[in-house]
């Protein structure tokens, strides 16, 4: 029989959270631990498709949270189908070695639609007519929806991302995955995603006490989904895509390519928007990776002598750096610019705050060109932001429609960021399993890419001993 597994993405794990996280560490102690050896860019999709691939950003072409679109001529951040992710997929690996006798379930994994899991769940507001969205999932098989929306009500959208975003989404998702491991089908894989880390990290830095605070509260809300885990057996596999570290500089690479002219803006009602069809060069912004589109190859050095200038750049890596890294794919800019120790990049491509486009004052995912930390606040420049919130959600329950505009301009708020590989254990992401024999021969460090094999290996599927993929770097400590 193959063992099961529960694979668990705990956002934002490092050895600093376990500290505040006793059930967690219990498991740890008694199982197996080892350093997570990210990729680069260390960002959710990325690294989420290196682990269930076993390969490179190169090799399955998920650059990012996003990128350029170039057959589209668009911008698209955090899109959900799973045939962007290039290659065999764990769960379909195990299959096609079991013969088919295997089966698979995810709950907020990203890159969720469309996927050959057998059980999916995944966020998926409902997009009215009128303009005002509201919070739902998608469930397959469609039953699925029914039982858990019935058994735990709405999943809680507003709780999973921007500035009311807390510890009930997580929440939700921990109790969805208990009663997928209590179904008489239970899968032989389950897969879960617990995004509670990321939000009081990015909003006061890793060190702040409000980031103890989020990992105690994350380990309470796991603690029974662990020990259901352990009375039924099934062996429970942690990890972290990234830590966070402290940021303190955002870097505005969009607005220094258009002051020397090569970003380009149109206008609508007064709003400026990004026109990546006419400009010369833009950025993708995604945390501290940005990738760089430059039309005309002979501008590629003076794009890169640019961002080289900006203070709070570390790297700016063309196609033959990139291929260092594994993320040389025809999805990546021209130029690829990693941000210092510190420091992040902003999507920011306007010059005067009063021809910001409108989603850039409200939590936009989908409409920013670039990932927006920002969003997780409530401006503080503006003493009735909330109220203003309260009072558009009251519009909402009317069935009014309403715009959250309620984000600020000034990113200096932010104090956590990641994206850059780490710079020592601070901020170098965990690998944690309850079995001891899992990480056996694996080493002190285990790369991203090499998850799947062991995995496998651990049902009795696989062999082969995980291999270092692409460069590794960390500071000496």
């Amino acid at each position: 029989m193959t063992r099961r597994v529960l694979l668990l993405d705990v956002v934002g794990l490092t050895a600093d959270a376990l500290r505040s996280m006793p059930r967690l560490s219990r498991m740890a102690s008694a199982g197996s631990r080892a350093e997570l050896g990210t990729v680069l860019p260390a960002v959710t999709c990325s690294v989420q498709s290196s682990v269930l691939t076993g390969r490179m950003p190169s090799g399955h072409g998920v650059v990012g949270n996003g990128w350029y679109f170039r057959e589209l001529g668009d911008v698209l951040l955090w899109r959900q189908h799973n045939r962007l992710v290039e290659g065999e997929k764990l769960w379909e690996t195990a299959r096609r070695l079991a013969g088919g006798a295997y089966t698979s379930a995810n709950l907020g994994w990203w890159y969720a639609m469309g996927a050959s899991t057998d059980l999916t769940v995944t966020p998926r507001p409902i997009y009215h007519a009128d303009g005002r969205k509201s919070p739902d999932f998608y469930a397959r098989p469609p039953a699925l929806h029914d039982d858990l929306r019935d058994a735990l009500g709405e999943f809680p959208l507003f709780q999973y991302w921007g500035p009311t975003a807390s510890i009930r989404s997580t929440q939700w998702i921990v109790d969805a995955t208990r009663r997928v491991l209590d179904r008489p089908d239970a899968p032989e894989l389950t897969m879960a995603y617990l995004p509670h880390l990321d939000y009081d990290l990015q909003r006061f830095g890793p060190d702040a006490p409000e980031a103890a605070r989020a990992a105690a509260d994350l380990d309470r809300a796991m603690a029974p989904l662990l020990d259901q885990a352990d009375a039924q057996g099934v062996t429970v596999v942690a990890l972290a895509e990234y830590g966070l570290a402290a940021a303190d500089r955002p870097v505005d690479v969009n607005r220094a390519l258009r002051r020397e002219g090569l970003l380009e803006v149109y206008v609508q009602d007064g709003r400026e928007q990004l026109d990546p069809w006419t400009s010369r060069a833009f950025a993708v912004a995604d945390h501290q990776v940005a990738h760089v589109y430059v039309a005309d190859p002979a501008d590629v050095p003076r794009v890169a002598a640019i961002l080289q200038g900006l203070d709070g750049v570390d790297e700016v890596l063309d196609r033959d750096a990139q291929a260092r890294y594994g993320l040389d794919h025809a999805r990546s800019g021209e130029l690829v610019a990693v941000a210092a120790p510190g420091a992040w990049f902003t999507y920011y491509f306007w010059l005067d705050d009063d021809a910001a486009p409108e989603y850039a004052r409200g939590v936009d995912i989908h409409r920013k060109p670039g990932y927006d930390p920002a969003e997780l606040f409530f401006d503080p420049a503006d003493r009735l932001a909330r109220a203003k919130a309260a009072g558009n959600l009251a519009r909402k329950a009317l069935g009014l429609r309403y715009a959250m505009s309620t984000v600020p301009l000034d990113p200096s708020c932010v104090r956590g960021t990641h994206g850059r590989l780490p710079d020592s254990a601070a901020d170098t992401p965990l690998l944690l399993a309850s079995d001891p024999a899992f990480l056996d021969g694996a080493g002190e460090r285990v790369p991203a890419t090499a998850v799947r094999d062991l995995v496998l290996r651990h049902q009795g599927l696989g062999e082969r001993m995980p291999q270092p993929a692409g460069r590794d770097r960390v500071a000496p400590r």
